[in-house]
C-alpha cells in the first residue's frame, strides 16, 4: 500500500533555526504593516528612552515592535491590552512582529498611554505616505462625524442643578457628623480626660468629604467652561436684566461625567444617550484614504468644518478643490470661510441629504448662494458623491475593525487613539489597494 498522509512529527526537532518571516505567507498584512513602520520616523517614540542610555533600569522593549504589535492588533479588531498581548502568544502574524518576543499587557497600556500624543504625527506621516503613492488626489474631499463612545458610564454623570443640591446636602450632613464629633469627643475628654487622641476623622465623614470634593471640582469645571463660552460669545457685556442666568454660571441641566469629565452626552445614530466624543474625518475621494481627523468634546459638527479641511491641506501639501458635507457642517462664517480659501463646497442645507436651499431673504449672502448652488443639476450630481465616499469608511471602523469606543479617558488621550485607529485603516487600504487586482 502506498503513502496517503503527509509526514506528521509534532515533536520533530529543527536542525537549522527557522526565519521568522516565514512564518507569514507573502502579501500578508503583517509583512505591510512592518514594512511602512519601518519606513516611519519614529524619533518622538525614541525621545522619552534618551534618559536611559546610561544603560541603568530594566531593558526596554523596542518602540517598532510595539508600534507594529499596536497597529496590526488593531487593524483584525483587537484593542484590549490583554487580548492583544494573549494574542502575541497564540496569533503567527502578532509573534512575527514581535520576532518572538512577549510583552506584557501592562507594557502594551503604558506604551499606548505613554505615546498617544504621538500618534497623530505618525498618521500624518502615512497620510504623506499615500499621497506620494499616488493613493490622495484632493480633489474631493468630504467631511463628516461620528460619536464615539467614552471609557465612561452615562450613569455617572451629575447635572449641574443636581450638584449644587447633594452639595448643600452633604455639607449639612458634615456639619452634623462634625458636631456629634465635637461632642463626642467633649464627653470622652470629661470621661478619659484631654490627653486621649481623638483627631481621627469618622470613616463616615472621610466619604462625604472626598464624594463633596469630586462634585465641587466637577461643579467648578463647568462654572469654568460657562465663564469661557459666555466671555467668547460676548455674553458679559449684555445688560443684566436680559440674562437668564448669571455670567459664568452654567444652566442647571448641564452634565459633567465623574469617570470621564472631558466627555459629553450626546445622541447617538440609534436615537438614545450615551456618554461620547464627537469624532471627525476628512476623506479623499480618490481612494477613500483618511486624509484629516480630529476628536472634539462638542456634540455639534459645524466648528470642525473648516478646522478639517485645512488640516487636511497641512497633510497633504494640497488644498482641496471641492469639499462635500451634510447639513450638520451648514454655517454662514463657515461658508464665507471656504469661498475665501477658494474652495468649492457643497454642504446640505437640509436634514440628511435633502437639499433643501433656504428661503428667498434668510440666511446670509454665503448661505443664500450655497442654496442656489445645490439645487443646479451639478450642485446635486456633486453632493450626491457624500454619502458613497464617507459611509463605507466608518462602516470598515465600526463594523470590519469593530471601533466604537475609545479605550483610553481624556479628550487628548481619545484624539490620540483616534488617530491611531485612522492610521491602521489607512494602511489596511494601501495594503489592499497595493495587491494587483
Amino acid at each position: 500500500m502506498g503513502q496517503v498522509f503527509y509526514p506528521y512529527e509534532p515533536d520533530q526537532t529543527l536542525l537549522l533555526p527557522p526565519s521568522l518571516r516565514d512564518w507569514v505567507p507573502e502579501g500578508h498584512l503583517a509583512h505591510f504593516v512592518s514594512d511602512t513602520v519601518d519606513e516611519l520616523d519614529l524619533t518622538a517614540l525614541y525621545a522619552r528612552y534618551e534618559q536611559r542610555e546610561d544603560g541603568r533600569g530594566q531593558l526596554a522593549y523596542e518602540p517598532r515592535l510595539l508600534l507594529k504589535l499596536l497597529i496590526y492588533a488593531y487593524a483584525v479588531g483587537l484593542f484590549s491590552s490583554r487580548k492583544i498581548a494573549k494574542a502575541v502568544e497564540e496569533l503567527v502574524p502578532l509573534r512575527y512582529l514581535a520576532a518572538g518576543q512577549l510583552p506584557s499587557h501592562r507594557t502594551l497600556a503604558r506604551f499606548r498611554q505613554e505615546h498617544s500624543a504621538q500618534f497623530q504625527g505618525l498618521f500624518v506621516q502615512v497620510v504623506r505616505i499615500a499621497r506620494a503613492a499616488g493613493l490622495v488626489a484632493m480633489g474631493t474631499l468630504a467631511i463628516d462625524g461620528s460619536k464615539l463612545k467614552a471609557n465612561a458610564s452615562k450613569h455617572k454623570a451629575m447635572s449641574y442643578g443636581r450638584m449644587k443640591e447633594e452639595d448643600a446636602r452633604l455639607r449639612r450632613e458634615i456639619e452634623q457628623i462634625t458636631q456629634r464629633a465635637q461632642e463626642s469627643d467633649a464627653a470622652e475628654d470629661t470621661e478619659f480626660g484631654p490627653d486621649v487622641r481623638g483627631d481621627e476623622l469618622p470613616a463616615e465623614l472621610q466619604r462625604r468629604e472626598t464624594r463633596r470634593a469630586k462634585i465641587r471640582e466637577a461643579m467648578e469645571r463647568l462654572e469654568a467652561e460657562a465663564a469661557a463660552h459666555d466671555d467668547a460669545s460676548g455674553r458679559g457685556q449684555a445688560r443684566p436684566g436680559r440674562l437668564k442666568r448669571p455670567i459664568g454660571v452654567p444652566p442647571a441641566s448641564k452634565q459633567m461625567n465623574f469617570t470621564d469629565p472631558e466627555s459629553r452626552l450626546m445622541k447617538t445614530a440609534s436615537g438614545g444617550f450615551e456618554q461620547c466624543y464627537n469624532a471627525q474625518l476628512a476623506i479623499d475621494a480618490e481612494r477613500q484614504i483618511i486624509v484629516a481627523a480630529d476628536v472634539t468634546e462638542s456634540a455639534a459638527d459645524n466648528g470642525q468644518l473648516v478646522p478639517l479641511e485645512e488640516q487636511a491641506e497641512v497633510n497633504t501639501g494640497v488644498r482641496t478643490a471641492t469639499l462635500l458635507a451634510d447639513a450638520g457642517y451648514r454655517a454662514e462664517a463657515n461658508f464665507a470661510a471656504l469661498e475665501q480659501r477658494e474652495v468649492d463646497a457643497y454642504v446640505s442645507l437640509g436634514k440628511g441629504e435633502e437639499q433643501r436651499a433656504t428661503a428667498e431673504g434668510s440666511g446670509g449672502p454665503c448661505t443664500q448662494r450655497m442654496g442656489r448652488k445645490l439645487q443646479t443639476d451639478e450642485g446635486r450630481r456633486r453632493f450626491k458623491r457624500r454619502k458613497a465616499i464617507v459611509e463605507p469608511v466608518y462602516g470598515w471602523i465600526k463594523q470590519v475593525l469593530g471601533f466604537r469606543a475609545v479605550s483610553m479617558r481624556g479628550l487628548a488621550k481619545a484624539k490620540g487613539e483616534w488617530s491611531l485607529v485612522c492610521l491602521v485603516l489607512n494602511v489596511r487600504r494601501m495594503a489592499t489597494l497595493a495587491v494587483p487586482a
